[in-house]
């Protein structure tokens, strides 16, 4: 885990009132944090931001875009910042607006300085496991990308709960070659066992719907005899959805946890 400094992160102030703004610098400058303050939304805007832990002291009155306009905006965009209003006409509606919208905190002027840096530290904590999340998640997807299409269709089967009979059947391989491949799978994506696979995949969020089909196209005689002896055919049994796919893997993780961490489709 990467441990961000005071050097490494910084506080952004937007307010109108230049006291304001010199006070909270010299007040977070005091604590190591570095500082970049704003008089207007605008101005904010089009600052560059470095690549840092960060988080927003931001105005709810300001001239042209208001501090919750600017708030709106942001996560138009996908901006993600934490945010700290300061306003010296509040009142309930708006505190319970900007909260419900994601802010940390809503502070009415005069606020302590320990409130204002306790919200800040908040802030910045908040900003760095969003950070480090994002960090973990975006290399599960380079590890992911790095399979091959085998190995990523076999992966979302098993992670699915689907055994290695019925992936082969499904496919239309043999059985060795789908427990080959998912060990190559866990392997590249780092997996120590089946289970970590499972909240790897969980992780990574529902794989799209495979465009795939799900039964090979060699349906032999014997295929179909035994289709017309089964009840719930196999094509009908396993084809995959997303509500489908999100209800197996949650069985899946069930069943994983209950076993203590088993080797479901990786079996001989």
């Amino acid at each position: 885990m990467t441990i961000e400094t005071a050097e490494q992160q910084v506080v952004f102030v937007v307010d109108d009132d230049a006291s304001v703004r010199e006070s909270l610098r010299a007040l977070f400058r005091s604590v190591g944090l570095c500082v970049d303050t704003f008089a207007k939304t605008s101005e904010f805007l089009n600052a560059t931001c470095p690549d840092i832990a960060r988080c927003l002291v931001l105005d709810v009155r300001l001239p042209g875009m208001s501090g919750l306009e600017l708030q709106i905006e942001l996560a138009k965009v996908g901006i993600e910042i934490p945010i700290i209003f300061i306003t010296g006409h509040g009142d309930i509606p708006m505190a319970v607006r900007a909260m419900r919208n994601g802010a940390v905190e809503f502070l009415t002027k005069p606020f302590r300085d320990q409130d204002i840096l306790e919200a800040v530290q908040s802030a910045l904590e908040l900003d760095c496991s969003r950070r480090e999340a994002a960090s973990a998640i975006s290399v599960l997807r380079r590890n992911y990308d790095s399979l091959t299409a085998r190995e990523q269709q076999i992966m979302e089967f098993v992670t699915a709960g689907l055994m290695n009979k019925q992936i082969a059947e499904d496919m239309g391989v043999s059985e060795i070659t789908v427990k080959v491949h998912p060990r190559h799978a866990m392997k590249k994506m780092g997996a120590h066992s089946l289970a970590e696979l499972v909240q790897m995949a969980d992780r990574l969020g529902e794989f799209p719907v495979p465009s795939w089909p799900i039964v090979a196209d060699r349906r032999s005689t014997d295929a179909a005899h035994n289709r017309s002896r089964d009840p719930t055919p196999v094509d009908r049994r396993w084809t995959l959805n997303a509500h489908g796919l999100q209800h197996r893997l949650a069985a899946t993780r069930a069943s994983v946890t209950e076993a203590g961490g088993g080797r479901l489709g990786l079996s001989q």
